[in-house]
């Protein structure tokens, strides 16, 4: 068995693959004719988003949507980075919501915190050892 994607449930899977492009710069991998599923060039891993439609489809509304204006959910997306700082700022610029700005913990790795216009709680940091 193998680790195959990371799903995770929006309002609008366009307006997700465009933050996650013009905040973190990963391109569009795939997006299905009815806009419902898509997913980024991200490396080995798959980062898809579906509608929340599709959720309802596929789990009957058993999950919690996430919302901005809530705490975050206790799942985290982590994006790692050569320069947190910049991805921090970059990420700011293009809507994210800020959590925590980038600050270098005691085993020397540069982490930040901001959530996404959906309310996606992403971690930026820096390589371990890095």
């Amino acid at each position: 068995m193998k680790f195959g994607y990371t799903i995770v449930y929006v309002p609008s899977v366009t307006e997700a693959l465009t933050f996650y492009k013009e905040a973190f710069g990963f391109e569009t991998r795939f997006l299905h004719d009815s806009e419902q599923y898509g997913e980024l060039e991200t490396g080995a891993t798959v980062l898809a988003f579906a509608s929340h439609a599709m959720g309802e489809m596929n789990l009957g509304g058993l999950y919690q949507k996430t919302d901005p204006n809530a705490a975050p959910l206790g799942v985290e997306l982590a994006f790692v980075a050569d320069d947190v700082v910049s991805a921090y700022a970059k990420a700011i610029a293009a809507g994210a919501i800020a959590i925590k700005e980038p600050i270098e913990k005691p085993w020397g790795q540069v982490v930040a915190y901001v959530r996404a216009k959906d309310g996606s709680l992403i971690e930026l940091c820096s390589p371990i050892g890095g």
